[in-house]
């Protein structure tokens, strides 16, 4: 079966095709078939004027037909398209969505904050993993950052903030902002010892790559602030030649490095995985279980 998801972000366009297949025990397993990323930028419109331009709209528009295309060749069955904190406050976003369903008969879901968290959770990483931890997943993207919380199996808290990478770079971001998250957090995780952070979004992934860490092995607290320090003494341009960064991943890398690292210190985490997961997977965990069960909600597509 050939499921796909489609992650509109703040920063990016991801279209994830995958096939699953099953065990003989009915277990699945995910091969990534493609994974195709667009940068869009959406949030640099959206966080300034509060709506995306004419020319981003076009560009949102093309690269749905080109995903399109792409899950017409790869025949993909069923889809899951959704677009996080950019759209969520873009006061043009119904238009575009519109828009886009007109022209490619796709159907975008603008999904909370809380949503989102649920979703990327669906990848169910904590569940492999010790049981005498806890787990604080954090995703980090260009309009939010959200935290999920598991303690004993359980879920503690999932809370989204309007802390994303594209918000720090704008100046968007002011210190009550700041406090709101670290008070939650620091009451959220109160009492708790033996916490380990799982990181997802573009940025733990390319920090995770420079490191040359073996995979499964952990990223220290200590090692995101010296990536931070060293970073910041280059030049935007200098960081994309040394590091070979692309300029869309060589603006946001420093702002994403400061959440994690703030996160981790307010928690008192000195570790955190990377499995290379994000909100694209979860989305074809949960289509899968949708499919599975037979239970397809209102916002899939049928290819």
């Amino acid at each position: 079966m050939k499921l796909a998801a489609i992650d509109i972000g703040s920063n990016a366009a991801r279209l994830l095709i995958s096939e699953v297949e099953e065990n003989g025990k009915g277990s699945p397993s995910f091969n990534k078939l493609n994974l195709v990323r667009v940068p869009l930028r959406l949030g640099f419109d959206v966080f300034e004027t509060g709506d995306i331009s004419k020319t981003k709209i076009n560009k949102v528009v093309e690269t749905i037909k080109a995903y399109k295309h792409l899950l017409n060749i790869y025949e993909v069955q069923y889809l899951k398209a959704c677009a996080t904190s950019a759209m969520r406050d873009a006061k043009n976003a119904d238009d575009i969505i519109r828009k886009v369903k007109m022209e490619t008969g796709i159907e975008i879901k603008v999904i909370s904050g809380d949503e989102e968290a649920s979703f990327i959770y669906e990848n169910h990483i904590a569940e492999n993993l010790a049981k005498d931890h806890s787990y604080l997943y954090i995703d980090v993207g260009g309009g939010s950052t959200e935290l999920t919380f598991f303690d004993d199996g359980k879920l503690v808290f999932k809370e989204s903030f309007n802390i994303g990478t594209i918000r720090l770079l704008k100046g968007l971001v002011t210190d009550k902002h700041w406090d709101e998250m670290k008070n939650y957090i620091k009451l959220g995780t109160k009492g708790k010892s033996d916490m380990i952070a799982i990181g997802s979004g573009g940025n733990i992934n390319k920090v995770f790559s420079l490191s040359k860490k073996k995979e499964g092995k952990p990223l220290s607290l200590e090692l995101l602030r010296d990536y931070h320090k060293e970073l910041s003494s280059f030049t935007l341009a200098e960081r994309m030649k040394q590091y070979k960064l692309r300029e869309d991943r060589a603006d946001v890398i420093l702002p994403a490095l400061q959440i994690y690292v703030n996160v981790m210190r307010w928690t008192g985490i000195e570790e955190i995985y990377v499995p290379k997961i994000g909100l694209a997977d979860g989305l074809v965990h949960m289509l899968y279980e949708e499919v599975k069960n037979k239970k397809l909600h209102a916002s899939t597509v049928v290819l």
